[in-house]
């Protein structure tokens, strides 16, 4: 799998659900390629490994937003079981629960994306606040350049969608 591949498509199923940065089990089954009831039948046997910081099960309505909003489900099938949605460290865990080679590349590439996406905030943060601190110093002169600096930055820090279609 080329890893810079790997990695558009890996930004494109990290998403923001209760404040955090999660995978569906769905993604990363199909990432590890394998089927989804396996996956999740290796987590529920290992579930001593993900605490509620590793890893939460969605609610109903969370799954049925998800479904509208990044098309886990073909139209007109149901929902049988809720998704789990995995953090940063609920992935790292699964290395160890999932023990294939694929697994393991899988995975590695996996946390390179979410510390890529980790520093890219950290920036954003630190430019922020450097901005701060010369709109106090110079904050009559360039009040209307700061606050389209700070614009642009909040809008930046939004994870955003690829706009098109998928295939496969």
């Amino acid at each position: 799998m080329s890893e810079i591949v790997a990695r558009e498509l890996i930004e494109q199923k990290i998403f923001w659900i209760r404040g955090r940065k999660v995978m569906l089990d769905k993604d990363l089954a199909e990432l590890y390629g394998v089927p989804t009831k396996r996956l999740k039948e290796q987590v529920n046997r290992n579930m001593a490994r993900f605490p509620e910081d590793f890893l939460f099960q969605l609610t109903w309505q969370e799954a049925e937003i998800s479904r509208s909003q990044i098309a886990t489900l073909k139209q007109g099938r149901n929902i049988k079981y809720l998704p789990y949605a995995f953090t940063e460290q609920g992935v790292a865990m699964l290395s160890s629960v999932l023990n294939s080679e694929r697994a393991i590349e899988v995975n590695i590439t996996i946390m390179r994306t979410f510390v890529k996406m980790r520093r890219l905030l950290e920036t954003h943060k630190g430019l922020l606040r450097k901005i701060e601190e010369m709109e106090k110093k110079y904050d009559y002169q360039f009040k209307v350049v700061f606050e389209i600096i700070k614009n642009f930055i909040k809008e930046e820090e939004k994870p955003k969608r690829k706009i098109g279609f998928r295939i496969g």
